[in-house]
């Protein structure tokens, strides 16, 4: 009986591994022999030495990892040192970025790399290792042989599901992410990404339904479905909606979908979800036709825009749609188009991503003029249409967006600001992130700088700009310690309205809940009662009794 740690490195803590969990319960299904398998989850934040500790504790005789860019960068030195203290350990890799990068990773120590899936191929290999026989004819093995690498054909599994939500995940995930598959494969074939060029196959609606039931019912933070387009299937996606919409569940469940394929039967069955169940992704990635043109990108941008603000009308879908910069012939003036599209329709979030030029994509193959970083996450440096000047006006506007509007902060100030300095979102959002980094500073001093920059733009007023940024403190923070530059009334007038605020309430509040505006209107903050998909709280306007 062979001993076997499969390693899962990912991202954050808060992350777990589907991929790690399949492979585990695949053995145990598939496998002709007994293995002892083992899931160890660690995170890259994890000092190299701390990982080994938790790899050696269980003396394996075969360790596998499933590769991804957010992983790749620790994995050279891992191996080395796996190398070191267990010489005779079998390394095993699968994974995207082994997957579409075998020579580099068996030149850097790998005995195996399995591409594709590995529900049966792992299995497989475990059986032949612990048998001392060839695992040659292994589907999507690659190897080293005499002075070449042998590289197997894939084969796509045809029936083959294998339930990972055990007792053991479920417990071990606990408080955590937890990812699920309903379907792989990918109906478009978008030249930056690698899960086009395969017909999307579904999982029995039966088993995925009790996957869902299981997680609806487990101690996670959120549930999110990894099917690269979910909504592909319309009536299959309306069934597992209406099954999820009719859950007893306090769980959240995300979902990536091409906001064009939504019909209006599923739109009308959305609008009566419960607050907050639902989030979904939406990929526009550019709204400049050349570009979608050439990363062969099939959407209906007119209907996908008219969809997603239909879901927003409902108030209880939490939205995220997402662009791209550095894609092909989209140039800087492009972009800031691209970007003032996306934001006027209103989405919770509007997330900029940067081109990365993976290993196995056709763009990485086919935009030869596109330069990248070597070592992953293979992120854009510069290109024919975009410099790496350009690339650094759009990460300012993206480091003030991701600080302010995606984490739901300042946006009544961010919309008054916009609304009076006539200034389209791109510029006003570079402008900030160029004049005011984030870096890390505490959020009251953040506050302070953003009142000051905004303060000096031609048509904004000083008082009104005090007076919303006194109403997103209390929204957002729900009544901790105002900065002083806020605070503009004296702590009498602030006792009298606490107590027209705890007669409204029914409860005492806190006098850092109540604040006086420098219209003359009061203002306080219901801290029990904030927006399921903003978290925002409550507000409540009065007038002040002197």
């Amino acid at each position: 009986m062979s001993k076997v740690v499969i390693l899962a490195i990912n991202a954050k803590y808060v992350h777990s591994s589907l991929s790690a969990w399949l492979l585990a319960e695949s053995v145990s299904q598939y496998s002709v022999l007994k293995h002892d398998v083992l899931v160890v989850e660690a995170n890259i934040n994890q000092s190299d030495d701390n990982i080994i500790s938790q790899i050696m504790a269980h003396h394996p005789d075969v360790i596998a990892v499933s590769t991804y860019i957010w992983n790749a960068f620790k994995l050279p030195n891992l191996i080395n040192i796996l190398r070191k203290f267990l010489p005779k350990v079998k390394l095993i890799f699968g994974g995207p970025e082994a997957s579409h990068n075998v020579e580099y990773w068996i030149n850097h120590g790998v005995d195996f790399i399995l591409r594709g899936e590995g529900e049966n191929s792992f299995p497989a290999i475990l059986d032949a290792l612990t048998n001392g026989i060839s695992p040659e004819y292994i589907s999507g093995l690659c190897r080293k042989e005499g002075n070449g690498i042998r590289i197997n054909p894939e084969i796509k599994l045809n029936s083959n599901f294998v339930d990972p939500f055990t007792e053991t995940c479920l417990d071990a995930i606990k408080g955590k992410i937890a990812y699920i598959e309903t379907s792989r494969g990918c109906p478009f074939n978008c030249a930056f990404c690698l899960s086009g060029n395969d017909a999307v196959r579904f999982f029995p609606i039966d088993a995925v339904i009790e996957q869902i039931n299981k997680l609806s019912k487990a101690d996670v933070r959120i549930i999110k479905f990894v099917d690269r387009t979910f909504n592909c299937n319309a009536k299959r996606t309306y069934d597992l909606f209406k099954y999820i919409i009719g859950l007893d569940t306090t769980n959240k469940f995300h979902f990536e979908v091409a906001a064009d394929l939504f019909d209006e039967r599923t739109l009308s069955l959305l609008a009566d979800a419960p607050p907050g169940l639902i989030q979904f992704e939406a990929g526009l990635q550019s709204f400049f036709k050349p570009t979608l043109e050439a990363s062969d990108r099939k959407t209906d941008l007119t209907k996908a825009v008219r969809n997603i603000r239909t879901l927003l009308q409902s108030s209880n879908m939490h939205i995220h749609v997402d662009l791209i910069a550095g894609l092909p012939y989209e140039t800087l003036l492009n972009f800031q188009d691209s970007f003032d599209q996306a934001y006027a329709i209103g989405a919770h979030t509007l997330q900029l991503g940067f081109l990365k030029l993976l290993h196995g994509s056709a763009m990485r193959e086919n935009e030869k003029s596109i330069v990248c970083a070597k070592e992953p996450p293979y992120e854009i440096i510069s290109s024919p249409w975009m410099s790496a000047s350009d690339l650094k006006i759009i990460k300012q506007a993206e480091d003030s967006l991701q600080s302010t509007y995606n984490k739901g902060r300042f946006l009544s100030v961010l919309k008054y600001v916009l609304t009076v300095s006539k200034l389209r979102p791109f510029s006003l959002y570079h402008a900030l992130g160029e004049a005011v980094p984030k870096n890390r500073m505490p959020l009251e001093i953040y506050s302070e700088q953003i009142y000051n920059f905004f303060s000096n733009l031609q048509g904004v007023e000083s008082d009104i700009l005090a007076d919303c940024m006194i109403c997103d403190w209390l929204s957002m923070t729900k009544g901790a310690s105002m900065p002083s530059f806020l605070k503009i009334a004296g702590r009498r007038q602030v006792a009298k309205l606490r107590e027209k605020a705890e007669m409204t309430l029914g409860r005492r509040i806190r006098l850092n809940e109540a604040a006086v505006l420098k219209s003359g209107k009061g203002v306080f903050v219901d801290s029990k009662d904030n927006d399921k998909l903003s978290g925002l709280y409550k507000l409540y306007f009065t007038d002040i009794i002197y």
